[in-house]
């Protein structure tokens, strides 16, 4: 008996000992990141895909438009990485930024950590059946200046909002006479044009491409850079982090080629 005692005291401290063989746990993290609302369907694969590989690090997504994420920020809301749909609402709280673009002076970017992570392409679509016989952005011209359609896009803070604005003014139609004429509807981020769209509460709505791959909605034209820019997105780790490093390899992480992966089959392509 006493054997046997003897041999299962050695056991448990075998035991003992070999949990603590690996050292102490690894310090638990906890990154916000703000995203553009276009991002929602691949940053959250590839949060759980991270996670999977990283059991201290917990994400916590905040999707939103660029311009509303952008404004919380400023107005004091914890971020450790900001992903924006365009460069603009970037540069608004980059320091570095001209000042003609940062007309605030605002300062919470870490410069050394920004980049241009995606691009997207910016998409007219229509719903299912396509009912108003929409088939390119000069048909969209069309049935506006005949005031027959209803087209669905972004508010001016938003930036597929923004690139829809320079969509009109590239085919020299006037925003405020179509809103007054009752022609266009609104939404406040991507997500909400797009289900204008797939609910067929609108003819047509400008979103990105990779919105309308996530929805299953039809693509009936591409904007070309031309006509509103190039569709880039920057990404950054914010001033007031308690987490850089951390920050800094999940962004390094969504660079690589597993995160290309993923983006490119939602639609996205790398920045050329």
């Amino acid at each position: 008996m006493r054997r046997t005692l003897a041999g299962l005291t050695a056991l448990c401290l075998t035991l003992i000992l070999l949990s603590g063989c690996g050292g102490p746990e690894p310090e638990r993290i906890e990154l916000t990141v703000f995203a553009a609302a276009s991002l929602t369907e691949a940053l959250t694969e590839l949060g759980n895909a991270y996670t999977n590989e990283h059991k201290n690090v917990n994400i916590v997504f905040n999707f939103d438009s660029s311009g509303t994420l952008k404004t919380q920020i400023q107005e004091g809301a914890y971020c450790d990485v900001f992903i924006s749909a365009g460069r603009k609402q970037m540069d608004q709280l980059d320091g570095t930024a001209p000042s003609e673009v940062n007309t605030e002076g605002l300062d919470y970017v870490i410069p050394d950590t920004r980049f241009d992570i995606l691009e997207n392409k910016v998409a007219l679509v229509v719903p299912d059946g396509n009912p108003a016989n929409i088939n390119s952005f000069a048909d969209l011209k069309a049935a506006l200046e005949a005031g027959t359609i209803l087209l669905a896009m972004g508010n001016s803070d938003v930036p597929v909002g923004q690139y829809t604005q320079k969509i009109l003014t590239y085919f020299g139609l006037s925003e405020e006479d179509l809103a007054v004429s009752g022609s266009i509807t609104y939404g406040s981020n991507v997500k909400e044009v797009t289900t204008q769209v797939s609910e067929a509460a609108v003819d047509c709505g400008i979103i990105y491409q990779t919105d309308a791959f996530s929805a299953g909605l039809t693509i009936v034209d591409t904007a070309t850079a031309e006509m509103c820019g190039q569709v880039v997105y920057p990404a950054a780790v914010i001033k007031g982090t308690n987490n850089r490093q951390a920050s800094q390899a999940f962004l390094e992480y969504l660079a690589g080629e597993a995160a290309d992966a993923v983006f490119m089959n939602i639609g996205f392509s790398p920045v050329d």
